[in-house]
C-alpha cells in the first residue's frame, strides 16, 4: 500500500510563515560593567596565592630537616648495635 500523505488543508507549515522582524537587542553600559566585574572577580579568586607559595616552601623545607635528623638517628642507633 503506497499511500502519501499530505497536511490537512486548515494546517500551513511552521516554515512558511515569514519571519518577524524582531529589532536588535542592544546590551547596556550596566550589564556590560556587570559582565566584566564578574570577570574579574573570577580572576581574581584563581590567582595564585603567594603566601602559600612560602608556606609550601617552608613546609618543605622543614619536612627535609626532620627527614635527615631521622636518617642521622637511625644512623647512630644502627653504629651502637654491637655486630651479629
Amino acid at each position: 500500500m503506497n499511500t502519501t500523505l499530505s497536511t490537512p488543508q486548515g494546517r500551513v507549515h511552521p516554515s512558511a510563515h515569514p519571519p518577524s522582524p524582531h529589532s536588535a537587542r542592544r546590551v547596556g553600559i550596566i550589564d556590560r560593567l556587570a559582565l566584566r566585574l564578574g570577570i574579574a572577580l573570577v580572576a581574581w579568586s584563581r590567582r595564585p596565592r603567594v603566601l602559600d607559595v612560602r608556606d609550601d616552601h617552608a613546609r618543605r623545607v622543614q619536612n627535609a630537616l626532620a627527614t635527615e635528623r631521622r636518617e642521622r638517628e637511625m644512623l647512630l642507633r644502627l653504629s651502637l648495635l654491637p655486630p651479629r
